[in-house]
Order: C-alpha cells, then structure tokens, then sequence
C-alpha cells in the first residue's frame, strides 16, 4: 500500500510539493505561537525545516538537488525552481504604487550602490583571505556575494573556472538564507514597516529570494516594494561586475 502511495504522490509531484510545502506552513505557525508566542514569525521557521528538510533529502539519496531527489518529492524542484519562481517575483511589481515608491528617493539609489559594492568588498576580502591572488577569482567570488545570480554571470563573462564560479554561488545562497531568516527577526529594530524603509532594505540586501522571503515573513504588503529595488540590485550587479569591478580588482592585484 505505501508503495502504492509513494508512486501516487511522485506521479503527482506538483500537487504533492504544494500539500507540502502548506503542511510545512501549517506546522511552523503553530510553532511560532506555541513556542516563541508569535515573536518569530511562522515564515522563517519554514524556512528553517525548509533547509533541514533539504539537507535531510540530499543525505539519504547522495543527490545535489535537497528534498526534490527523493522520488516521492520529485515536484518540490519544479515548484521551487527559477521560473514559478521568478514568475512569483515579477508579479508582485503589480502591487507596487508608483507614489510610494518614489519616496525612497536619493536614499534609495544610494542604498542600491551601496548593496552592491559593499558586498562585492567583503567576498573579494574573503577571496584573498582564502589565498585567491588572481583577479578573475576574486571578482568572481566578490560577485557571489552581492548575489548567487550576480556571481556565476560575471564568473562567465571574465573566464573564472567552474570550482570559483561553484564557490560565488555558494557565497551568494549563503547570503540569501541569512536574509531570509534574519529579516523577520530583525524588522523591528530596522524599522521595516513602511514602503519607503522596505525599498531600502531591498537595495541594501539585495538577494531577491533573501528579500521577498524575509518581508513576507515579516510583512506580506512590503514585500513588492523590497523585491522592486533587489531586482535593479541584480541588474546592477551584473553590469558592474564583469566591467568596472573586474578592472577596479585587475589593477589593484594585477
């Protein structure tokens, strides 16, 4: 009978990646008021035994895709993949108003340059700290820290081989489950609960999943107006990383 269940539910993953994921949910709000009594907001446990879960499912099958390389499972890889993804982030631009979002003004854009190249400091930092000399992996690695995205395209434009390119993305996913669990728990004390104060977090975060994850965890209407200024983010990351970045770092190192 379970064999029966078990190919039922692979055979039907989509499906099945939902009812989990709502499970999940589920579970991690009554956590969240039994256990911390709504001090830690029910989205960032389920990210936590979101993370668990996958680390769970990557050990037992030897695979490198989490919970979705358990046959059973197989469905939470297209849910959680680039394009339902991406498709959720896009359309939470339409809940943007066009007033609100021009208050964040100069501080905005400053926020933005600042979310890119401070990030970009710390992981070329990082970089030679690790014993990276040459130019095109510490730009690479640097890149991954400003996002996961950010890092394997500059990686590509410049010629860094797949072991850095690998490790940028690392940084990056690293960087973007901190966002994502830290958010809720620090919104109070970062005053996230305005539009204007969202736009800036998303432009000094940067990580689109890590933002649109954390705001909805913290406050589901903040969430199209941080994931607004976190996507210019990536697109900024993009052009200055493989340009100006990559020839601010060859002429310091060489």
């Amino acid at each position: 009978m379970w064999e029966l269940i078990g190919k039922g539910l692979g055979q039907n993953g989509l499906v099945t990646a939902f009812a989990g994921v709502g499970l999940v949910m589920w579970v991690s709000v009554v956590l969240s008021k039994r256990l911390t009594y709504g001090r830690i907001h029910g989205s960032a446990i389920a990210i936590a035994i979101g993370l668990v879960l996958a680390w769970v499912g990557g050990t037992l099958t030897g695979g490198q895709k989490g919970l979705a390389d358990v046959a059973m499972f197989s469905g939470v890889g297209l849910m959680g993949g680039a394009m339902l993804r991406d498709f959720a982030i896009v359309a939470t631009a339409f809940e943007v108003q066009a007033t609100e979002a021009k208050k964040a003004g100069l501080i905005g854009a400053l926020a933005l340059l600042l979310g890119t190249l401070l990030p970009f400091v710390v992981g070329a930092s990082m970089a030679w700290a690790f014993g990276y000399r040459d130019a095109v992996s510490i730009t690479t690695i640097g890149a991954g820290a400003v996002t996961y995205i950010v890092g394997p395209v500059t990686g590509a434009a410049i010629g860094a081989s797949s072991e850095v390119v690998a490790l940028s993305i690392a940084t990056g996913l690293i960087k973007a489950i901190l966002v994502m669990v830290g958010t809720p728990v620090a919104a109070r004390w970062m005053g996230l609960d305005n539009p204007r104060s969202a736009m800036v977090f998303g432009g000094l975060a940067g990580t689109v999943s890590g933002v649109t994850a954390g705001l909805a965890a913290t406050d589901r209407r903040l969430v199209p107006y941080g994931a607004l200024t976190a996507t210019f983010h990536t697109g900024l990351g993009c052009l200055l990383g493989p340009s100006l970045l990559f020839f601010i770092v060859r002429g310091l190192v060489g």
